[in-house]
């Protein structure tokens, strides 16, 4: 039931306003088209007195809403869509392993944070020089090489670390995951088309990705990972999985793919310190990306005359 103040119009109410954040979760441009009659229907069938949303409906719009903006993102080219979405998150990687050294390496950690908004943005050839100047910093301090700047090294972290930077590194290593980002990068501008902006959301990702903690490997481990990198990581490939079988598109299994060339790269480095919880993890993102490539393959229900 709808109410109206003496003027005539509407009074949102607390269920009305429940509406309103559920439907947060379709695309502006869906909610500028159909959002008030949506909106009007809700109430119209509401119970009087109502103030929750039904579970059904609320899970209803969430679930209609993601699939909705995984629509959305199935315009354009899905290998260019894709290689754009695989080379942003291993910008965000590289943004996260100089996070926890953002007070001692200001300068170079703002470089890395504008070279990954420019990506975000679709700012191409903003981005490269960006990523580029990036890059050999980073490949001379793991190194031992002075670039620009003098840095003394050990380099320690602040609260979000708990070890030196690059202590359990390699430079070829170092310099696999910015050549992956040059290389997409490349690639995408040579083309001359613009590409899709990403999410906000990317940067909230990025602070998780970089702590250390919660420990997940037991103590002692030359090679640690912690839980919290693991959920990002799990959850983002997991995520790419469901939109490829909602849209049967293969552009998230691409981006899947991109991302796990630096993963297994970083793996084979260190494969004389990894354990069963190593291998496990591995396999658990093989195994989502595998399933990623696989999902829009499905078969449709069919009906039966």
């Amino acid at each position: 039931m709808t109410a109206f103040d003496p003027a005539g119009a509407r009074v949102a109410t607390a269920l009305e306003r429940r509406y309103r954040r559920l439907l947060l979760a379709y695309p502006r441009a869906y909610r500028r088209a159909h959002g008030e009659e949506l909106l009007d229907v809700l109430l119209e069938e509401a119970a009087p007195g109502r103030r929750l949303p039904v579970a059904r409906e609320a899970w209803g719009l969430l679930t209609g809403g993601v699939r909705s903006r995984i629509a959305h993102q199935t315009t354009g080219s899905p290998w260019e869509d894709g290689l754009h979405l695989g080379i942003t998150a291993v910008a965000a990687a590289n943004l996260a392993a100089l996070l926890p050294y953002a007070g001692e390496l200001p300068v170079w950690t703002l470089l890395s944070a504008l070279a990954l908004l420019a990506i975000l943005r679709g700012w191409l050839r903003t981005a490269l020089p960006l990523v580029l100047v990036t890059g050999v910093k980073a490949v001379g301090i793991a190194s031992g090489w002075g670039f620009l700047d003098l840095t003394l090294v050990p380099i320690d972290p602040n609260p979000l670390g708990n070890r030196a930077l690059f202590q359990d590194s390699d430079p070829l290593l170092v310099a696999s995951g910015y050549a992956v980002v040059l290389a997409g990068l490349v690639v995408l501008a040579s083309l001359r088309r613009p590409v899709r902006a990403r999410s906000w959301w990317w940067w909230a990702a990025v602070v998780p990705a970089a702590w250390a903690g919660p420990a997940w490997m037991p103590g002692g481990t030359e090679y640690p990972m912690s839980l919290s990198r693991l959920a990002v990581e799990a959850g983002a490939l997991g995520l790419g999985l469901m939109a490829c079988y909602w849209a049967r598109d293969h552009r998230w299994a691409l981006a899947s793919g991109v991302y796990l060339v630096t993963f297994c790269g970083d793996l084979a480095w260190h494969a004389e310190w990894l354990t069963s919880q190593h291998l496990a993890y591995a396999g658990v993102l093989v195994l989502l990306a595998l399933s990623a490539a696989f999902a829009p393959l499905r078969q449709g229900r069919h009906c039966l005359d």
